[in-house]
């Protein structure tokens, strides 16, 4: 091994352990004890007091935020998966006029900032009155530029075969992009699927704007909340930050393999 090699990997250790201390000093925060929080000097291994927990489950609505997050977040997953898988395949196999200008409006759309958009989307929203419900967290989100060029690029590249073989079976377009295209197409639905998922989990700006009751707002907006209701205890917020973490890490350590093939377009390729 080479010293240049030896100096990168060392480098690499370091920028690595630098952005993961932060996210270790949550879990020392949250698994420490009271006075633990505040002793000097500060005490970098996790104690393992679950009490911080236990309250965060326990006195607060803490189920009913995960609740509502999940029902958002698998809402939009669907929704996406679907009007992505259509809008992809129309774009990479149907000849129609205007194909390519409506492409390239959909390339479009993913350089438009969000921020841009709040004023006009809160006057829909309130003209339709749909403010402060779970519609308005899940319809705006249900179609996404990214999974639609995902998939295009995805079904472009499957052999032409596929689609004479279903048209010559009598095969709707509908029964070959659900039997056919999607199954040869898993790399694309698993990264759309994860992507979407923490996207939805993760939203904090829409819910905190479009939504004012409890009974509607997901994990993200309760997460603010608590930074008011738990003052300073650092336990109970990190314990919340960890719980509200939790799911997306799980999510991705089982999916990463696939969000890899997907977004490195392998297995299927991706054309222009």
């Amino acid at each position: 091994m080479t010293l240049a090699r030896v100096l990168r990997q060392a480098a690499v250790v370091v920028v690595a352990a630098v952005f993961a201390f932060p996210l270790y000093w949550v879990v020392v925060t949250a698994f420490n004890s009271h006075g633990g929080v505040f002793s000097i000097p500060p005490n970098f291994v996790p104690s393992f007091h679950t009490g911080a927990f236990d309250y965060v489950v326990t006195h607060t609505h803490w189920f009913r935020y995960v609740a509502n997050t999940f029902f958002i977040a698998i809402s939009t997953v669907v929704l996406v998966v679907a009007t992505s898988a259509m809008a992809g395949y129309a774009l990479a196999e149907l000849n129609f006029k205007g194909s390519g200008f409506f492409f390239l409006m959909v390339v479009g759309v993913m350089m438009l900032p969000a921020q841009a958009l709040l004023i006009p989307q809160y006057a829909v929203a309130l003209h339709l009155h749909l403010l402060d419900s779970y519609t308005i967290q899940i319809i705006p989100f249900a179609a996404s530029t990214f999974g639609i060029f995902l998939f295009r690029q995805f079904f472009k590249s499957l052999p032409r075969e596929y689609v004479e073989a279903a048209r010559l079976e009598g095969a709707s377009h509908l029964r070959y992009i659900w039997k056919v295209a999607l199954p040869l197409a898993r790399p694309a639905v698993f990264t759309v699927v994860l992507l979407t998922f923490i996207g939805s989990w993760n939203q904090f700006q829409w819910p905190l704007i479009m939504t004012t009751s409890h009974a509607v707002q997901p994990i993200e907006v309760a997460l603010s909340h608590y930074t008011q209701t738990f003052e300073e205890n650092w336990r109970k917020l990190t314990s919340a930050v960890l719980l509200a973490l939790l799911p997306i890490v799980l999510l991705f350590v089982l999916l990463q393999r696939h969000i890899v093939a997907g977004v490195a377009g392998r297995d299927a390729g991706v054309n222009a």
